[in-house]
């Protein structure tokens, strides 16, 4: 046999035992990452969307303006065809999962204690990268935060999360 021949064998046989063996392992991620149902994303834009709105004590439109909870009704209303509670009492006191600081993902809602003590008094909406929308206080206007400033870490006492793998909970 010529070396030609054996060298033509040798590379077939090579590429033959290649299209039989298996894969090379799928690498694995090496940090978990945030999946976003598409009913997160439309809450997202929604409440991003409305930044810039005045704050009104009692307020659930975009035209009379937002207070926290009416904020997060609204949004969930329109953005998710979902009915919350209207009081953030009520909205934490509701039956979904509790979500760690470290674990939020978009749509999960955020409560803090501004008054002090462990009461809850505020509330707004994660939108990812540590940031959340509310509408803060009298004079001011629906905006964008960072759960990192001293003022909310302080302040913070728990997450829900509503939207949970891409289905809504009960309207409640």
């Amino acid at each position: 046999m010529s070396a030609t021949t054996r060298i033509a064998l040798v590379v077939a046989a090579a590429l033959l035992s290649a299209c039989a063996s298996s894969p090379p392992p799928t690498p694995v991620a090496s940090a978990p990452f945030e999946q976003f149902a598409p009913v997160a994303d439309d809450v997202l834009l929604r409440a991003i969307g409305l930044v810039g709105t005045p704050y009104r004590y009692g307020g659930n439109t975009p035209d009379s303006g937002f207070d926290c909870s009416g904020l997060i009704g609204y949004v969930y209303r329109d953005a998710a065809g979902i009915n919350l509670p209207r009081s953030t009492r009520e909205l934490i006191a509701m039956p979904v999962p509790s979500v760690r600081r470290e674990a939020l993902q978009t749509g999960d809602l955020v409560f803090f204690a501004t008054a002090g003590g462990g009461r809850v008094s505020h509330a707004g909406i994660y939108v990812g990268e540590g940031r959340f929308v509310h509408a803060p206080s009298s004079g001011g206007t629906v905006r964008l935060e960072s759960l990192s400033t001293a003022y909310w870490q302080r302040s913070y006492l728990n997450a829900k999360r509503v939207i949970a793998g891409g289905q809504l909970a009960n309207n409640f």
